[in-house]
């Protein structure tokens, strides 16, 4: 019997292996081979085209670990070898852990991906008739025809419908306009909803978050073995205990706010290319964010300030398995376990270990959020105020202080993201003194 169980371990670590192989047996990342892993995303495409039609559940089933596979395949037989790009590793595992969410979602939902509205993939339903479909046209009666008939989309369709509902289904993180994104907080417009004003305030907003995330990536890259591709510590050792702590918390917060900052960039730059490209409605990109730094306690922050982008990823992964275990309890703790493992499985790829202090922290706030309903049913109200934004600030600066100084121990400061602004001040101010 044991030799029996042994041979079945030897063969899924092997199986293991040929999908995630161990470093040295890893393809290095060049220009000539980049659009190998690009390819390998052509199958998740065809199965976000296929949850657009219906009476495709047997086939998606059947389509999905072929598209894991190729997904795990781009992130992990692929890998970036020079020291100074190993964070593209981790980058690139967080994008196939995102999409491995979304096939799984894809293939087990049975209806399809539907929009508010919808009975069927394009087909709606009451009074969402009359409403325009993804490629523009009418919805007089509900399925897209005119003439009433129930007929569904045409087996025919040309190559361009699919791609775009691929696209379109491919692209949403936070369901607008869909069925799983039903009750998700959308921060209000900030910008002008005219296009071409904004798409002014867009590129403003992207060149703003740009030269900031320069200024504070440089200020990062100030403070020994933190900013180096290999990786330090945040907690300078040979400081004294207060002064080490000022220095930690200060490089905690230049992260965090060089994190927001590349976050609203590429938001910016994807937008920019949706609306000014493909001529995708400005009402189409809200904010990313809600003001996270008025939080006044760790729910409204998580269900509101922060961004939503990846809420269906961490349902998906653990929130869903949660309820069925545990019901809304085991939704909202599994939901934040799978946030951290997702964060800290996909540093697996940097080769440097692995180290889970951030899957304690996140795996924590699931606690937290029940100790603030604790409160409110003890106090009859709320963690508002003065009082909870300073318990929203411990949580962020303090408790998560280990997460950070995990990523930097393996690395993160040490970014490619080139520096930009201090050098250019720096050779304004020696000019000046010439």
């Amino acid at each position: 019997m044991s030799t029996v169980y042994q041979e079945l371990l030897h063969g899924a670590h092997d199986a293991f292996r040929v999908i995630i192989p161990l470093s040295e047996n890893r393809i290095p990342m060049t220009r000539h081979i980049g659009w190998i892993p690009l390819l390998c995303y052509v199958p998740f495409v065809f199965l976000a085209a296929l949850a657009r039609r219906p009476d495709t559940y047997l086939i998606r089933l059947l389509l999905l670990p072929g598209v894991i596979y190729s997904i795990l395949l781009a992130a992990y037989r692929f890998t970036w070898t020079q020291p100074e790009l190993n964070v593209y590793n981790w980058g690139q595992c967080l994008f196939a852990a995102v999409f491995i969410a979304k096939a799984l979602e894809y293939a087990f939902n049975k209806e399809g991906m539907l929009k508010v509205g919808e009975s069927r993939p394009g087909v709606y339903k009451g009074k969402a008739r009359g409403a325009v479909n993804a490629n523009g046209s009418t919805l007089a009666n509900g399925n897209g025809h005119q003439n009433g008939s129930a007929q569904l989309k045409d087996q025919q369709e040309p190559l361009h419908t699919w791609w775009y509902d691929a696209f379109e289904l491919a692209h949403t993180m936070r369901g607008l306009k869909w069925k799983f994104g039903e009750g998700v907080h959308i921060p209000p417009p900030d910008r002008p909803q005219e296009r071409g004003a904004f798409l002014r305030a867009t590129f403003i907003s992207f060149l703003k978050n740009f030269l900031l995330l320069d200024v504070l990536e440089s200020l990062v890259k100030l403070f020994p073995g933190v900013g180096s591709p290999v990786g330090g510590s945040i907690f300078y050792s040979q400081l004294s205990p207060p002064l080490r702590y000022v220095v930690s918390t200060t490089i905690h917060m230049l992260t965090g706010s060089a994190l927001l900052s590349g976050f609203g960039m590429v938001y910016d730059l994807i937008t920019l290319f949706a609306v000014g490209v493909c001529n995708s409605s400005p009402r189409s990109w809200p904010p990313l964010m809600d003001n996270p730094w008025i939080s006044e306690s760790m729910h409204e922050f998580w269900s509101k300030r922060w961004h939503q982008l990846l809420r269906q990823t961490f349902l998906v992964f653990g929130g869903y398995p949660g309820e069925w275990i545990a019901g809304k309890f085991g939704m909202v703790f599994g939901a934040f376990l799978a946030s951290g493992l997702f964060h800290e499985c996909a540093m697996y790829s940097m080769n440097r270990g692995y180290d889970h202090s951030a899957t304690i922290y996140f795996a924590l706030q699931g606690p937290v959020l029940v100790l603030e309903r604790l409160w409110k049913r003890l106090t009859g109200r709320r963690v508002s105020g003065w009082p909870g934004r300073f318990w929203v600030y411990f949580n962020l600066f303090v408790a998560a202080q280990p997460m950070v100084n995990a990523w930097h121990r393996r690395g993160l400061g040490g970014s490619p993201f080139r520096i930009f602004v201090l050098p250019l001040a720096q050779r304004f101010v020696d000019s000046l003194h010439k």
